[in-house]
């Protein structure tokens, strides 16, 4: 084709989204529609208010701003450069122009007639989503609506073909279980179980409904043993509850129930509760049939592992599956899952070791219980790379004099296990907010002092120590001194208001910026350096909000941000859509932050924009919006002007 104009407009458009997604033929229909418009800086393209036009525009070159009046104050509320498109409202709603589009340098603008374009967009979702994408002020409910779809629209070229996604497929089921009733005796279950060639038997009562299961394991380890005789009812044997799930499963919510239950069987019963008759069942070797590397047993290989080597050889294939997870967009909620399970399972499997080290050793355990505590990302239920390590130990009260002995057993076991978990790839925390360090290895009691100085004296270090400590999670040992400590710390909350101020005015320290402009991130301030810090800039302060608001609602036990936002639109109805956005945003930023991770083989944290395509910058940019809402939010509750 010879080089016409058209054809020069084609060659630019099919680099940029929308228009890379329409099949070229189409595009080279609308290039030839296109007029072709030069700009000069200060040149009013449409003023706010105005009605709408009949274009919408193209950036070719240069720049241009598009500001918003407020009370005769003009606020820039994005910069488009080479490739954005701009001024769509007219063609997507029947409104005057909401924004005023001012050339800031000299540019090339590409002119389309929304006559001819609207039917494009009725026979190419892709297209108007994301037009819908740059033109809602935030993720929106359309995000929500329609099910989440795709953040990657060309997503055809990043998925593998010879890595299904099996997770997403419904699994096939036993559709004759094998049960029992419960006086029968273990011999004859036995037999049963002989002779289907199942590796379970479900106990049920006379209307079906499931009461427990025994598996091969009861009968080798109870029975075989000689602990249970063979004449004795499948109670004795049996475990109980069964975990039931409804017939509508998927290889997902099967992988997610075995990981969090620690079992290998699931009862699936007509309404999915112990209340209806058993329909099928369901056991990891099912799942081994569609899927050979699952969660469940990645966890089963990590208890076989005997030092850090084969630990971080797990970790490794689990992010083989974060990647196939991330890049076929499975739901951020079920890769956390996942990825915390197998994270909980290798942090427990190394404490294991550290304890059976020093038993080896001749040192006495002492007379007390412990708890180790996840902090940070991991506490969150986040981390899905291996970034630093954030932890803490507490242990029951002792006596005076058998303090020092107790302590110094800790010590030395937590920074065995610290030392370990930095062998499998979570490097050492900078700040040394470690189990290792003294000041995080410490009594109930003297945790409980802790977080009272820290609230009753809010000094900036103390709120910057909550921030990170708050965000706290049992992983191992009794769960009752992680739950005696968060009692403590909401019992002492009533009422300090102050407290929760300075938490919310640390929640506003990292403004979020104002858009990706070239090679720079700006900010409401000005300019940023053109290495993005994803983390600092747009995960903390959307989780430094949910905290604050979730630790004023008095809802403990919910660490997860996106989650914490779910239940925050609960609890307020009024902020239930900004909450629901804040959340979107935040699982958007866990997925690029891992995209960014898997890519650079770091921890996702700092990458350039103008490395980011057109539809990356367009969703990033979609998930500040909430923040900024978030930050006001939290300044006029908090009566943040008035507080020094």
């Amino acid at each position: 084709m010879e080089n016409t104009i058209p054809r020069r407009i084609y060659d630019f458009l099919k680099e940029f989204p929308p228009f890379n997604l329409l099949d070229p033929s189409l595009l080279l229909r609308v290039s030839e529609r296109i007029l072709v418009q030069y700009r000069q800086p200060d040149e009013v393209i449409f003023n706010q208010g105005d009605a709408p036009g009949a274009h919408i525009y193209i950036v070719r070159e240069g720049a241009v701003h598009l500001l918003r009046e407020v009370d005769g104050e003009t606020i820039l509320v994005e910069q488009c450069d080479e490739g954005d498109v701009f001024g769509i409202r007219p063609l997507l709603a029947s409104e005057h122009y909401a924004l005023t589009a001012k050339v800031v340098e000299e540019s090339l603008i590409y002119a389309i007639n929304i006559e001819g374009f609207r039917e494009i967009l009725e026979n190419n979702p892709k297209v108007a989503f994301y037009l819908a994408s740059t033109f809602a002020a935030g993720i929106g409910e359309k995000y929500r609506r329609e099910g989440k779809p795709s953040l990657f629209l060309d997503q055809d070229k990043m998925v593998d073909a010879n890595f299904p996604l099996v997770e997403i497929q419904s699994l096939e089921k036993s559709k004759d279980p094998v049960t029992c009733l419960p006086d029968t005796l273990i011999r004859e279950a036995a037999i049963i179980m002989s002779n289907r060639e199942v590796g379970s038997i479900i106990v049920v009562n006379e209307a079906g409904q499931p009461e427990g299961i025994v598996t091969d394991k009861d009968l080798r380890s109870k029975v075989a043993t000689g602990v249970v005789g063979l004449g004795r009812p499948v109670t004795d044997i049996m475990s109980s509850p069964v975990i039931t799930v409804g017939p509508n499963i998927t290889v997902a919510d099967v992988q997610i129930e075995m990981v969090k239950n620690r079992i290998n069987h699931l009862c699936i019963t007509e309404d999915g509760t112990l209340d209806s008759p058993v329909i099928g069942v369901l056991s990891e070797h099912d799942l081994m049939v569609v899927q050979g590397n699952n969660p469940a047993l990645l966890i089963r290989e990590i208890r076989r592992c005997r030092n850090g080597k084969e630990l971080r050889n797990i970790r490794e294939r689990a992010e083989e599956l974060l990647k196939k997870y991330i890049y076929q967009e499975v739901a951020i909620a079920f890769i956390a899952t996942v990825m915390s399970e197998v994270n909980d399972e290798l942090i427990t499997q190394a404490i294991r070791l550290c304890q059976a080290e020093l038993d080896a050793e001749g040192q006495k355990r002492p007379q007390a219980e412990f708890c180790w505590l996840a902090l940070g990302s991991e506490g969150r239920q986040e981390q899905l790379l291996r970034t630093d390590q954030d932890n803490a130990l507490i242990f029951e009260n002792v006596p005076e004099e058998a303090y020092q002995s107790t302590k110094a057993y800790f010590l030395e076991l937590a920074g065995r296990v610290t030392r370990l978990l930095n062998e499998v790839g979570y490097d050492y925390c900078p700040g040394d907010m470690m189990a290792s360090n003294p000041s995080w290895c410490l009594s109930l009691d003297e945790w409980k002092a802790q977080f009272s100085k820290w609230i009753f004296e809010p000094s900036p270090k103390a709120v910057m120590y909550c921030t990170i400590f708050f965000d706290y999670r049992p992983i191992y040992g009794p769960k009752e001194l992680s739950a005696q400590l968060t009692e403590h710390i909401f019992k002492i909350i009533e009422g300090q208001a102050i407290f929760l101020g300075f938490l919310a005015k640390d929640a506003l320290q990292n403004p979020p910026p104002l858009t990706f402009f070239r090679n720079f991130v700006v900010e409401s301030s000005g300019e940023h350096k053109d290495e993005f810090d994803i983390k600092a800039r747009a995960m903390m302060p959307l989780a430094d909000a949910a905290r604050v608001l979730i630790l004023d609602a008095k809802v403990g036990k919910i660490n997860n941000t996106f989650r914490r936002f779910e239940k925050l639109s609960e609890l307020e109805p009024l902020n239930k859509e900004l909450y629901q956005q804040a959340a979107d945003a935040y699982e958007i930023l866990m997925r690029y932050r891992a995209l960014q991770g898997l890519k650079n083989k770091n921890s996702g944290r700092y990458f350039n924009p103008s490395e980011l395509s057109k539809m990356e910058r367009v969703n990033l940019r979609n998930c500040f919006q909430p923040i900024k809402e978030l930050q006001t939010l939290l300044s006029l509750r908090y009566q943040l002007a008035y507080l020094r």
